[in-house]
């Protein structure tokens, strides 16, 4: 990780904005904590390092770093479960199996079609081997998913922010395509600002000239995961296997209008309700409990 010392964000200058209108003590957090010239300015004003702010404990960059050079075995060999991970990088089967679900890393597995790595040109490379998660709006990560709906395709597109695990965006449509990407990333500009970094897979979905530009016209990095290499966006996989369970089967609606409805509570009650596995709370009690952390060292 020598040649990412410097953060893409520093090299670019790129910053978040605000945030989505939340509960009145999280405002603080979300405007004066989404860009690195207002964390000097919130340190000078609370008489404590600037780095306080962006502090990461030891035991989330230690799984961060295996993170990487999971997915570095799994770039030469897409067929490696757990077992053969921990052989190939010498370590502890146990601790290689919790990183993989903590970030929801899975192995190819042949179902059906024959694998092939997909031949597409990577003009943008994966940050996300360089940088972690610091803080809210810090990095957002994208993907999109299909199930059936009384013999037609319904696509649902979501944005998550990678700090929280908070799903900050999300768009329902009968077609997929950038209609249906850019649809989700405006749902998640309009309601929470812009992200430092945006991840997300090459499909073409993503690498639409028209999604691109919105990403480049307000200064956001983009973020990829490398060709064929689909567990590099692990966050949304992940969330998508348990998305389904929660919704249950869409065609126990009578209209598309309910199904609709129906999609957007269960994201709703994942955001606000469910306890996610790595935070052992919902995202947005997350949230609000390292709101009051920040709160409490001003005191």
């Amino acid at each position: 990780m020598g040649r990412h010392d410097q953060t893409p964000e520093a090299k670019q200058g790129a910053s978040g904005t605000g945030r989505r209108t939340h509960p009145h003590a999280l405002r603080l957090q979300k405007k004066e904590l989404s860009t690195p010239e207002n964390k000097s300015a919130l340190a000078r004003a609370l008489g404590i390092a600037r780095g306080t702010l962006y502090y990461v404990s030891t035991k989330n960059a230690r799984d961060w770093a295996l993170k990487v050079n999971i997915e570095a075995v799994l770039r030469e060999h897409p067929s490696y479960g757990s077992r053969r991970i921990a052989q190939h990088l010498q370590r502890n089967r146990k601790g290689v199996q919790r990183v993989m679900r903590l970030y929801g890393i899975k192995p190819y597995r042949r179902r059906g079609r024959k694998y092939s790595k997909l031949k597409v040109k990577r003009t943008y490379p994966n940050l996300l081997f360089g940088v972690m998660p610091q803080y809210y709006g810090h990095i957002w990560a994208a993907d999109f998913t299909e199930f059936r709906f009384h013999g037609v395709w319904v696509y649902v597109a979501t944005v998550i922010d990678l700090w929280s695990r908070e799903i900050v965006g999300c768009h329902v449509a009968l077609r997929k395509g950038a209609i249906l990407t850019i649809q989700a990333l405006y749902a998640a500009l309009h309601h929470h600002g812009k992200p430092v970094i945006f991840h997300s897979d090459n499909g073409t979905d993503y690498d639409a000239l028209s999604f691109r530009s919105i990403l480049t016209d307000v200064n956001v990095l983009i973020s990829r995961s490398a060709p064929g290499c689909p567990w590099e966006n692990g966050y949304q996989e992940s969330w998508y296997d348990k998305f389904k369970i929660d919704l249950g089967d869409p065609n126990r609606f009578a209209s598309l209008g309910e199904l609709v409805a129906a999609v957007h509570r269960t994201v709703w009650e994942y955001n606000h309700t469910r306890i996610h596995s790595a935070l052992k709370m919902s995202p947005i009690k997350f949230i609000a409990l390292q709101h009051e952390k920040t709160s409490r060292i001003a005191v």
